[in-house]
């Protein structure tokens, strides 16, 4: 039986889809119903139909699942971003795992005994609550005319009017209440994405779960062609953190003196960004006020000790409004120490890190490696990833500016080819030991890995690859090549970093099958 719009349907949910979707089937027809869970028993709402499913919409809960529980905050429905808040913990944990399972089957083609052998248990949070230490809040208007920050609807640029997202830091919410006041009392425009008109477009908040340390950056549509970082000044009354002389907002000093009476408040930014795009943090940032950047550290966790301690060694990072930086500062001692341990480092080793960022896992690395590579499109990045090295005395990583993709199939043909040595901006290494590293890293955007990487890789013919992905899907598609090219998967492991959406990172350890 076919069911068509509009259509109520009375279903017992059965799994979960990828989106976190409930699916349960009546008549041999599947529907995904949005906000169920496996367990209920619902009445839905038919929303689109095909020939041999629907989506549809809960209209009722009938029999609510042993594990349903109730979720904390009002919006989860309409908010795009926990789309399993619903779902205990327990059973996020579970459905986190069958994803990645499922995708390594499915798409990457590998046998279920297998990857079952692989797989480790994946890394959940004591507390999944208040975990993100970076939120970037949309600036708009309701149907009012009301100023407004929050996030965005499911799928839609819709902003669901919200100053207290549960998965960010307990002061974001003043914070964002302090600057939208401001903004109504002096008239402040809002961003408006139809016209490209409005002056604040985003408002971005970061804060150190080590130090303490806030940072607030403005995203404003707002070109200054006059502005210059030799007109700042120091004029705050709260030590010598400069403030700067060009009024970026109407009484900008007003807004400035409010936001630092917060006590750990260290940096307040302007981005400018005037395109007509998606994008939201433009490249010009200016400071005006306190500092450029706000520090945080990492701790090393041994893996292999129950309960994870740590291990002594720890890494301080500065993190600017444009850094690459995990948001979950304890997931990712959990992501980074298990990387580490998979790459079986003992001193002896050259590695190459892809897609590094600031150096994060490079200098995880480098504390048990002879000589670690870094690469990173982004340039502010590197010079970032630089400074980090400095700041920590580490001396044996080195940084190269470009995709991972040109980079790297440009470095083997030179050096692999024509025997050249490679024109870097800082310190020289053995060419020998660049071609033929013992591992590369590989923590690629969401899209995995280009097909010239992962031919160059193949090619350079490293001991052991560590790749971790925060896609397994597209993590899936690339083991299958690297497998095809000569490696075997011998670990698999999640690390949720991300409590209550369907998003789930995972590491994985790769090694070369004797004989290629």
């Amino acid at each position: 039986m076919a069911y068509k719009k509009n259509d109520h349907v009375t279903v017992t949910i059965e799994d979960i889809g990828s989106e976190g979707e409930g699916i349960g089937r009546v008549d041999g027809f599947t529907l995904f119903v949005k906000d169920a869970v496996v367990g209920d028993t619902v009445e839905a709402k038919i929303v689109k139909s095909k020939k041999s499913y629907a989506y549809a919409r809960l209209e009722k809960i009938l029999e609510a699942s042993p594990f349903r529980v109730e979720p904390p905050c009002p919006f989860h429905r309409q908010c795009g971003g926990c789309q399993l808040q619903a779902l205990s913990y327990e059973k996020q944990l579970e459905f986190k795992e069958r994803k990645i399972r499922n995708n390594l089957i499915r798409i990457g083609g590998f046998e279920e005994t297998y990857v079952d052998q692989c797989m480790e248990p994946i890394l959940g949070m004591e507390k999944p609550w208040r975990y993100r230490n970076k939120a970037q809040y949309p600036v708009g208007k309701d149907r009012e005319g009301n100023i407004i920050t929050g996030f965005y609807a499911g799928r839609t640029h819709n902003i669901i009017a919200n100053t207290n997202c549960l998965l960010g830091a307990e002061e974001n919410q003043e914070i964002l209440e302090i600057i939208l006041e401001h903004m109504c009392k002096n008239k402040i425009s809002a961003y408006d994405e139809a016209t490209g008109e409005g002056l604040v477009r985003h408002i971005l908040i970061r804060k150190s779960f080590t130090s303490g340390e806030i940072m607030v950056c403005l995203v404003l549509n707002n070109k200054m062609t006059n502005m210059s970082h030799e007109k700042m000044e120091s004029v705050s009354d709260k030590g010598e953190k400069p403030l700067c002389t060009y009024e970026f907002i109407p009484e900008q000093g007003e807004l400035l003196w409010r936001l630092g009476q917060f006590d750990n408040m260290t940096s307040v930014s302007v981005s400018v960004n005037t395109d007509r795009t998606n994008v939201i943090m433009g490249k010009e940032i200016y400071t005006i006020w306190g500092s450029p950047t706000i520090s945080d550290v990492i701790h090393m966790r041994d893996m292999t000790k129950e309960g994870f301690p740590f291990t002594g060694r720890e890494l301080t990072f500065h993190i600017s409004p444009l850094s690459f930086y995990q948001v979950n500062p304890v997931q990712t001692e959990m992501l980074y120490s298990t990387a580490l341990e998979y790459a079986e480092l003992t001193g002896q080793e050259t590695v190459w890190d892809l897609y590094c960022g600031i150096g994060t896992i490079s200098l995880f690395l480098a504390g048990s490696a002879k000589k670690v590579y870094g690469v990173e499109v982004v340039p502010q990045a590197i010079e970032d990833a630089r400074e980090n090295a400095r700041r920590n005395g580490i001396t044996n990583a080195e940084f190269f500016v470009g995709k991972a993709e040109e980079v790297l199939p440009e470095f083997y043909n030179r050096v692999g080819q024509l025997g050249e040595g490679v024109d870097r901006s800082s310190g020289s290494g053995d060419n020998a030991d660049m071609l033929h590293p013992d591992v590369i890293v590989v923590d690629p955007p969401r899209k995995g890995c280009d097909e010239a990487c992962l031919s160059t890789m193949l090619k350079m013919k490293p001991k052991r690859i560590v790749y971790v992905s925060c896609d397994s899907a597209t993590l899936a598609r690339d083991l299958r090549v690297l497998c095809d090219g000569g490696y075997e998967v011998k670990k698999i492991r999640g690390c949720d970093m991300f409590g209550h959406s369907c998003h789930c990172e995972v590491i994985n350890l790769l090694q070369r099958a004797e004989g290629k």
